[in-house]
């Protein structure tokens, strides 16, 4: 065992024992046939259970370490003895992805093998600890701190709907060397967040800043305080959006109700890191590359660099995250491009082959990312993480978009300090977020399929008066069917309709079902409400209280109420601020 607890067999440190095999693009143990295995360095405190299926399904392979300085019996023919259990053991899970030997796979795009998110100052990192260094799996696992999620989340992601993780950066001066940063006793507020969403097909995701000084409205918390006690505390109306985590011991839960409350996006989980993240992470990969589009000294944040291209690590990487008086006009809004920046340029070092060909690197990476987070319980183990990793990793980076909540200065402040939303373009943003819209240019097939269902709207309409439909509630608002049957009566003339009470089940979309023949009422229909084509079921029709054939509409969960149009946004405004993770760009 040396300095860097990492187990070695006969000096052979453990970056030169794991290969990067070309055809399966992962990582192989390689020893020669007659080299003892060392053991395992293990956890620094017994793992939760033994029989966790997340421990066992990256553990198990290992077998049993030997004692120090006693080598294992050799089985002829093999390089690594073959993994052992305990009688009446339960069976090992399927192990982790590329563990297979030497069976020949298809070769992953090598941008894709690994994706390591950062966020707050940082994101996390997902994949590394999955990746190369399950063989000290559970050193990992005690590495990981988690709270409570208080009822507050989805339950957590799932492999088959969209993702939405909340990512939060505090203030708290915690660790070495970080008294210089941050407020002076902070109890560690939400000072920076981002709402992580990637899409339910994986093709492209948005990373939506929310700017710390927002004013919100942060709802009551019930919230596990430290000593396992409940206690529900008050929320506070017209406030800045950082103090929904640590003032008057609200925790990360009640951060991801403000969210919930202000976006209308409910996080499946959420992920916390102070100032060292940065400092670690960067130093993991060997710093990552920025760009100055002009000198800068800031003796707030401790930065100077000159213009240009600069590679940063450790204490300067976080001083540049930190910096704000320096770039733009020298608020907080100019510090969150500047850190959206600096994570397109960790990202894109996480990615590079250097990294992922490197076990050293990846080594530490995972060192680094489990003891700079804080997770909800939902993520506490290396295996729950690997899983949201390997969703994760199916995403190009050229579609992931940085972008930053709409918002302008507060105007009750005569001199502003504070912000509030822009209420002409962020319901726009939020709502496609909630609708996983993308922000970037879908694929080629997604495009025909998304004009094949809007050329339902394309064609001849009915007059209103000829339009026949039964309105059902599934899912919206108690009172909608009654409050949009008396809207497209009155209204918009719609007289040939009716309320047919409640749908047999609820709906997230609001559809519209019609026969062939009931084209023409449907696109009349979709034009009054404003229905997308998405909202267009061609099916059946079915009889009214008249006995005539009508079409279906049926309210779900989404419905936004009579009058509003319940088209979702297919592009970012054009005042949002926003970039791409595959392009550098320079700060000002």
């Amino acid at each position: 065992m040396d300095a860097q607890g990492r187990g070695r067999a006969d000096d052979i440190d453990p970056a030169d024992q794991w290969v990067l095999n070309p055809n399966t693009g992962e990582y192989e143990m390689r020893l020669p046939p007659s080299a003892p295995q060392s053991g395992v360095p293990g956890p620094r405190k017994p793992p939760a259970s033994d029989t966790d299926p997340s421990v066992l399904g990256a553990t198990q392979p290992l077998g049993r370490s030997a004692a120090p300085g006693r080598p294992r019996p050799e089985t002829p023919g093999r390089a690594v003895p073959p993994p052992r259990r305990r009688r009446g053991a339960p069976a090992p899970e399927e192990p982790l992805p590329g563990r297979r030997g030497r069976r020949p796979a298809k070769k992953a795009a090598k941008g894709k093998k690994v994706l390591l998110w950062t966020g707050g100052v940082m994101a996390f990192v997902l994949v590394a600890g999955a990746g190369a260094a399950y063989f000290y799996i559970e050193h990992l696992n005690n590495n990981i701190a988690s709270v409570s999620d208080d009822g507050a989340s989805t339950g957590g992601f799932e492999k088959d709907k969209a993702i939405n993780i909340l990512l939060i950066g505090t203030d708290k001066r915690t660790g070495a060397g970080n008294e210089k940063y941050g407020d002076a006793g902070s109890v560690g507020h939400a000072d920076t967040t981002i709402l992580l969403h990637v899409s339910k097909d994986r093709s492209n995701a948005t990373a939506l800043s929310i700017p710390r000084d927002l004013i919100v409205d942060i709802p009551d918390c019930p919230t596990t305080q430290e000593d396992g006690s409940q206690k529900v505390i008050p929320g506070t109306p017209q406030t800045r959006f950082n103090t929904s985590l640590g003032q008057d011991d609200r925790t990360p839960s009640c951060t991801m109700r403000t969210v919930t409350e202000l976006t209308g996006v409910k996080p499946d989980n959420f992920m916390v890191a102070d100032f060292n993240a940065v400092k670690t992470l960067t130093s993991a990969v060997g710093g990552v590359e920025v760009c100055l589009g002009k000198d800068i000294d800031d003796p707030d944040s401790h930065l100077k660099l000159s213009k240009g291209n600069h590679t940063i690590e450790g204490e300067q990487a976080l001083a540049f995250v930190r910096t704000r008086h320096s770039v733009g006009f020298g608020g907080d809004l100019s510090r969150i491009g500047l850190q959206q920046q600096f994570l397109s340029a960790l990202m894109r070092k996480l990615k590079d082959n250097d990294t992922l060909t490197s076990p050293s690197k990846m080594l530490d990476l995972a060192e680094a990312g489990t003891k700079a987070l804080t997770v909800d319980s939902q993520l506490s183990s290396i295996g729950k993480l690997k899983d949201l990793g390997l969703e994760l990793g199916k995403l190009d980076t050229k579609n992931l978009t940085f972008a930053t909540t709409p918002v302008i200065d507060n105007p009750a402040e005569k001199v502003p300090t504070t912000v509030v939303l822009n209420e002409s373009s962020a319901p726009q943003v939020f709502d496609m977020i909630k609708n996983d819209v993308s922000f970037t240019a879908v694929k080629e097939k997604k495009k025909k399929e998304a004009a094949a269902v809007a050329a339902r709207l394309k064609g001849t309409k009915a007059a209103a008066s000829e339009v026949r439909v039964r309105i059902m509630n599934g899912g919206a608002v108690a009172g909608s069917a009654q409050e949009t049957l008396s809207w497209l009566q009155v209204e918009e003339g719609v007289t040939k309709s009716e309320n047919a009470g409640n749908a047999p089940a609820e709906l997230a979309k609001t559809t519209l079902e019609y026969a062939p023949d009931q084209a023409d009422q449907a696109r009349r229909l979709a034009d009054i409400m404003g229905l997308p084509g998405s909202a267009m079921k061609p099916g059946e029709s079915v009889e009214n209280a008249q006995g005539v054939p009508a079409m279906t509409l049926t309210l779900g969960k989404d419905f936004k109420g009579a009058g509003a149009s319940q088209t979702t946004p297919t592009k970012a405004p054009a005042d949002v601020d926003k970039s791409t993770a595959d392009k550098v760009e320079c700060a000002e």
